[in-house]
């Protein structure tokens, strides 16, 4: 069983940075893509940034310049920094991850519980 965690949601405000993280557990015998995604009240999911086993990233439109994923692979862990927030950034955001467990020949794709970034108008 493999679970995705995340943590460092919370209350902002415009300008403000927040640093989000996820953390895969368990049976795990490697880890492909991780990404965040995130979805704003009554709008569909939207892809924020990906990072690759290599470490190379692609971004949304929207966050590019801002927005910042990075991961560790020793502690399989990949986080996403957040800069100059916007209240449009408001949104429940959910780890993603492609995992191949120990056990399987192929690799499946794993979801967080998801935390909320809010605005503090």
């Amino acid at each position: 069983q493999v679970q995705l965690v995340e943590s460092g949601g919370g209350l902002v405000q415009s300008g403000e940075s927040l640093r989000l993280s996820c953390v895969a557990s368990g049976s795990i015998l490697e880890i492909y893509n991780m990404a965040w995604y995130r979805r704003a009240p009554g709008q569909g999911r939207e892809l924020v940034a990906i990072i690759n086993e290599a470490g190379v990233t692609n971004y949304g439109d929207s966050v590019k310049g801002r927005f910042t994923i990075s991961r560790d692979n020793a502690k399989n862990t990949v986080s996403l920094q957040m800069n100059s927030l916007k209240p449009e950034d408001t949104a429940t955001y959910y780890c993603s991850a492609r995992v191949r467990p120990s056990g399987l020949r192929f690799a499946l794709d794993y979801w967080g519980q998801g935390t909320q970034v809010t605005f503090n108008s």
